[in-house]
C-alpha cells in the first residue's frame, strides 16, 4: 500500500487564501478540518492517498524540510528565515502578500535618535533575517526573540525597533510605530521536500504542475 502524502497547511492569515487553491488542485479536506471546535491536527481528504496537517506557519517549513510532510504552503518569509537546504519552493502562489519591515516609535523617528546607532536591540520572530539586514547596514543587532505582540516591545523598553510582517500598517499606527524600511516582500509559496520529489516524483510532480497551472490561469484571467 502506498504511504499517504502529507500536505502541511499553516494556521493564520494564509489559510483562507490557500484553501481554494488546494481544492482547485484536487485536494479537499474532510469536514472536521472546518470545525472550529476540533482540536485535531491531522485530517483526511477526498483523496485516500493525501492527508493534511494544520500547524503553525513556522513549523510548516520544518515538517517539510525534514520529510515528515512532503509538501506544504508557507510564506516566503519563513522559507528565507530558515533557508533549509532540503526545501524546494517551485511555485509562487501569488497569495498572502505582505512585507517584512522594520518599524520604530514615531517619536524616535522624528527626533532621529536611532539614525546613527551602531548597535540596536530589535524584537522579532525573524532573528536570522533581522541580523542579516542590519549587518548590511553596518549595525550590530541584538535580537530579542518574541513570537507575538512585537508592537509592545518599544513602548515597554524591551527594544528600540521591531521587525515584523506588515500588511496595511494599521497595527503599527495604533501602537505608535511607523514603518522605516522594508526588508523583503512576502508571498505564499508551494514547498516540497527535495528527497520526496525524487522518490515520489509522480504524485508530487503532478501536484506541483497543478498549482503551477492554477497560478498561470489566474494571472492570465
Amino acid at each position: 500500500m502506498t504511504a499517504s502524502l502529507v500536505f502541511a497547511l499553516p494556521k493564520g492569515r494564509i489559510l483562507d487564501e490557500a484553501l481554494p487553491l488546494l481544492e482547485q488542485a484536487g485536494v479537499v479536506p474532510e469536514a472536521e478540518f472546518f470545525d472550529k471546535s476540533s482540536r485535531a491536527l491531522s485530517f483526511a481528504t477526498n483523496r485516500p492517498d493525501v492527508r493534511i496537517i494544520r500547524v503553525r506557519a513556522f513549523d510548516v517549513a520544518t515538517f517539510v524540510a525534514h520529510g515528515a510532510a512532503q509538501a506544504g504552503i508557507v510564506g516566503s518569509d519563513v522559507i528565507d528565515e530558515f533557508d533549509y537546504a532540503d526545501l524546494y519552493a517551485p511555485v509562487d502562489l501569488d497569495i498572502g502578500h505582505c512585507r517584512l519591515s522594520v518599524a520604530e516609535p514615531v517619536g524616535l523617528v522624528e527626533s532621529g535618535a536611532n539614525a546613527h546607532e551602531s548597535h540596536a536591540r530589535v524584537a522579532t520572530k525573524y532573528p536570522n533575517l533581522t541580523r542579516r539586514h542590519f549587518e548590511r547596514l553596518g549595525v550590530q543587532a541584538e535580537v530579542v526573540k518574541l513570537n507575538g505582540a512585537m508592537e509592545l516591545a518599544p513602548s515597554l523598553g524591551l527594544a528600540s525597533r521591531i521587525v515584523d510582517l506588515v500588511s496595511t500598517g494599521r497595527t503599527l499606527k495604533e501602537n505608535g510605530l511607523v514603518e522605516t524600511s522594508q526588508i523583503l516582500p512576502v508571498s505564499a509559496r508551494l514547498i516540497v521536500n527535495r528527497a520526496a520529489l525524487k522518490t515520489d516524483s509522480a504524485r508530487l510532480g503532478a501536484l506541483v504542475d497543478a498549482f503551477r497551472e492554477l497560478v498561470a490561469r489566474r494571472k492570465a484571467a
